[in-house]
């Protein structure tokens, strides 16, 4: 229901909702900080392992040894459980220091 002469009745109880909407949402935020964000530590070594077990370690690879060889890798990694990097290491597809540097997570995501 709007009002006469451009004056809207409805006004001041949609402030009221957007305020009370506006307090309810950053009390949660805090209550969310307070009980489930302070205190967290990242476990850094087992972040590492996953990182090395991730399938995402030979998208790097392709460019360097070819898709095919990449996706053969990448197969092998996945049925036998191994890491990208020992079956690179096993297969000797690249020199020890151009493997390092080809598979160095944080390079991955940087820009180039």
């Amino acid at each position: 229901m709007s009002g006469n002469f451009e004056l809207n009745v409805m006004m001041p109880m949609m402030a009221h909702n957007m305020l009370e909407s506006i307090s309810l949402l950053s009390n949660a935020a805090n209550m969310f900080a307070d009980k489930c964000i302070a205190g967290l530590q990242a476990d850094v070594q087992r972040n590492n392992d996953m990182v090395e077990k991730s399938m995402a370690m030979v998208t790097s690879l392709a460019p360097i040894i070819g898709y095919d060889t990449a996706a053969a890798i990448a197969k092998e990694s996945h049925k036998t459980g191994k890491t990208v990097r020992q079956l690179c290491e096993e297969k000797q597809v690249l020199p020890p220091e151009e493997l390092k540097k080809a598979l160095d997570p944080w390079s991955m995501t940087e820009p180039h």
